[in-house]
Parts: C-alpha cells; structure tokens; sequence
C-alpha cells in the first residue's frame, strides 16, 4: 500500500504565513484543520511551518507524507451521529531547530510570516533564567521565541511593522499575558536593548486563549482497516471528536480577526472582550457536570459518561444540575449558554468515546471546591437552592465510603480526604458518629472550602437528609429528593 503523499493527494502550494511551535495531536486535530477548513472556505490562503519544540519530535514523519494526514470527526452533531474524514494540507514545512537552527532563524527573515502559534504543554510557557545563550538552539519555548523575534527584530531594523501576531494554546490562564512577561524577564536578563524590548512588546501582538475539542488521537486498534478503506497508508493519522472552540482576547483581537478570519469559514472560533466568563462556562458547565455525575452515576451502577446520558433519571439530573443551577450564575448571553450546555450534553452521548467514570473521579473532593462550588454559592447568594449540586456533595461523601454494593472502589484522593473519611465512616459503623455529624465535619472543612457551608440556611439538614436517603435507599431512589 503506496503511503500518503503529494503524488496521491496533490497540494496547493501557499505563502507560510504561520509558524507553529508543536506537532502533536492536538494542534493538527484543532489549529490545522481550522486554518485548513479556512483555505478551502477561500477567507485565509496561508500554510504552516512545523517547528519541534523539543529534540525528539514528529517533524520527520511529518516531512515523509508531505505534511499530509487524514483526520477523523465523529460525534453527535444535533443529534445526528457524525463520522467524517478529510486530509489536511496545510502543512508545508518542518523544522527540528535542534538539528538545523539556521533554517529556523531564517523564518526570521519571512515577509510572509504574520502568525505565531503553539501548543507545548504548560510547562512550556516557563522561565528558564539559564536560557541565555542564543548562539545555538534554545532549550525552552519563550527561549527560541526570543531568539527568533531578537533575529527579526535585526533583520528589519526595528520597524515597528514587522512584528507578529503570537497566539499560544498552551492550557494555562492568560496564556498570551503570560507568555508575554516570560519574554520580557528573558530580554532583562539577557540585557536586552531598550529598543528591542519596546519592539517585543509593542509590535507583536499576544492573545489569549482556551481551547476545546477533545483529540483521542491516533486510532491505533483501528489504523490498519482505516488504512485498507483509505486506500493508503497514513502513520500520521488523528481522530478528534466533532465539538471544537477557540475563544480568543487580546488588544487586537478585531485586526486579528481580519487576517484570520476563522468566523467567516463558519468555524467556532470568537474573539471576545475577555476570556474568563468563556473559561468559567467550561470549568462550570463541562467540568462541573462531569464532578457532579460521577458519584451519583457510579453508586446508581454505571461506569461511563455516555451511559449516564442513555439512562433516562440519570440524563434529567444532569440536565436540571446544568440549566438550572449553572446556567444562571454565568454571564453570557443566554443564547450561548443553552447552545454551548447542549454541545456539552451532545459530547457526553457521542458513540465513539468511552470516558469511565473513575477516570474522572481522581481528587473529586479539589475538583467539586474549583468547579461546582463557584455556582453553589452564587445560587445561595441569589435565593436559588442549588439542590442537585448538594445532591451531589451527599453523593460524594458516600462515595468516598469506598464501596458500591459489595464491590470496593478504588478512591484516589489526597491523603488527608481520605484518612478523614476512613475516619468518619470507621466511627459511623461503630455507631459513634451519625451522618449529621458526617456532613457536619465535612462541610466545616473551612481549611480546604474557605468558608464554613453550615452556614447557610438549610444545607446541612437538606445534605444529611440526602445522604441518609442514599444509605437507606440506594442512589436510584434517593434521587426522588431532587424530583428525579
């Protein structure tokens, strides 16, 4: 079988208007295929340069198929089950500056180039005060960041144009903000010329961003019959799910939009005044719900995401927990919120991805302070009881038990939450604690929530009822509480 090339699948050839910092999965299920979608839309006519950010890397697999690879969407898409493929073709060179740093400069040079993007991990973007020495290839990102900007900064003698648009995808908070400060410390230290520094700051362009799609990645059970239906062979090939999102703020963000202008192609890509409602919709709504499901669907006998949204009382928990107890605390428009939630739901369902339950399940007792929490007490500021979130929390507790049925589950936690509860469920057993005093201990937990949740109104009656529900009861009837 002949392996994937230009021979089989001619390219179109383009100006390399981006140079992207990373190779991996993601990047080419996400970055590429939307810069991809956007030459085929006729709104970018641009392709990429592949650069590997550390020694050992892709690039050479990369360059063997021409830059071409197939890439798998499948999900539900309105309610439709989706399972396509197209080849991407954006790729067009590739570089391993730690093999070839003078071809890498050189991209310095580029009046082409307008765009710098990445996706090196988040310990990418960090400082290494050692990274000093830029007469060969720098070992960090910001390093061979600045090595490349100070040699473009040479070339075009400083004028204020020739700067670039920098968007890194790295999943940390106020990635380009930040990425922005790595470079600034690393010209001090390097003592740097006030007029380069000007020029870093002032000329190019940083962004930031959040990403969302998820990118299962190679589909190695499966490559050989995909390759037999394909035609070819294809070592490169990605499987991503149909969902994706790319919010984007900056400064601007508006000029960005005209040169890369990923709306138009119909792609979900929005460039906002501010990132951090779009951030708090993911960790509230995506996450959350994933934290509030998972001792309730576990103890209810399911083992994945996907058969939570196939069972009917478990579907409605989920639905009501999200529109009715986190929608409300977000402040986006309610169009966005209602279209980004069933997105969500959508995802949960899709056929192709099994997400086990106990993989999300690690540091459940952290995971509810940072992604439930937050709504908990918006909804209590605001008269809302938050009722399926305190289900939940009840659910949690019995959880961290360790049992379902007489099946013993395997608890990953810090070890302080789970002595605590080794703890409170050996005196409950020996009739030395009863569940009030349960809940009440945990929820008085100031050192790990930063407020006592006895506090307010109602809670702990209404948790340690919930809780003596699904002792008593089991979690399927227990969940008559919240009407489910």
């Amino acid at each position: 079988m002949e392996q994937l090339s230009s021979k089989i699948f001619p390219k179109k050839e383009r100006k390399v208007k981006v140079l992207q910092f990373g190779e991996g999965n993601f990047l080419r299920a996400f970055v590429d295929w939307i810069i991809n979608t956007m030459n085929n839309k006729g709104v970018f006519d641009g392709s990429v340069c592949v650069v590997q950010p550390m020694e050992f890397g892709r690039v050479d697999d990369l360059a063997k198929q021409d830059g071409l690879y197939t890439l798998f969407l499948q999900g539900l898409q309105d309610g439709k089950i989706v399972r396509e493929h197209e080849v991407i073709s954006c790729l067009d060179d590739f570089i391993n500056p730690f093999r070839d740093y003078d071809k890498y400069l050189a991209y310095a040079k580029s009046e082409d180039l307008e765009f710098i993007i990445s996706n090196t991990t988040e310990a990418g973007i960090a400082l290494d005060e050692s990274d000093v020495d830029f007469t060969k290839t720098p070992k960090s990102f910001p390093g061979k960041l600045l090595s490349l900007l100070e040699a473009r900064f040479n070339h075009f003698n400083g004028d204020m144009s020739k700067g670039l648009d920098i968007i890194p995808c790295e999943l940390i908070d106020y990635n380009g903000d930040t990425l922005k400060e790595i470079l600034v410390k690393l010209a001090d230290i390097r003592n740097m010329s006030d007029e380069f520094k000007n020029w870093l700051v002032n000329a190019n362009r940083y962004y930031n961003t959040l990403v969302d799609r998820i990118v299962p990645g190679y589909p190695r059970n499966e490559a050989q019959q995909l390759q037999e239906e394909l035609g070819y062979e294809d070592n490169s090939m990605v499987v991503g799910e149909v969902f994706h999102l790319w919010v984007i703020d900056g400064e601007h963000r508006h000029q960005l939009e005209q040169r890369f202008n990923a709306p138009k192609a119909g792609l979900n890509v929005l460039f906002v005044d501010s990132i951090k409602p779009y951030k708090e919709r993911k960790v509230k709504i995506l996450n959350g719900s994933h934290t509030c499901l998972v001792p309730v669907s576990y103890l209810a006998g399911i083992d994945t995401v996907r058969e939570t949204m196939e069972d009917a009382q478990l579907k409605k928990f989920v639905n009501e927990f999200i529109f009715n107890e986190v929608v409300p605390t977000i402040a986006i428009p309610q169009d966005q919120m209602v279209s980004f939630a069933n997105s969500v739901l959508e995802r949960y369902a899709n056929p192709f991805v099994r997400h086990e339950l106990m993989s999300i399940a690690l540091n459940s007792i952290t995971k509810y302070k940072t992604r439930i929490l937050p709504s908990v007490l918006t909804d209590l500021e605001n008269n809302n009881f938050p009722s399926h979130a305190l289900f939940s929390l009840a659910a949690l507790m019995a959880f961290y038990r360790g049992k379902r049925g007489v099946e013993d589950i395997k608890l990953s936690d810090n070890k302080e939450f789970l002595d605590l509860f080794a703890d409170l469920w050996a005196r409950h057993d020996k009739n030395e604690a009863s569940t009030k005093d349960i809940v009440t201990e945990f929820l008085g937990l100031e050192s790990h929530w930063e407020v006592n949740l006895n506090k307010f109104d109602n809670v702990t009656t209404f948790v340690t009822e919930c809780l003596d529900e699904i002792l008593a009861k089991g979690m399927r009837a227990a969940l008559a509480k919240v009407g489910c």
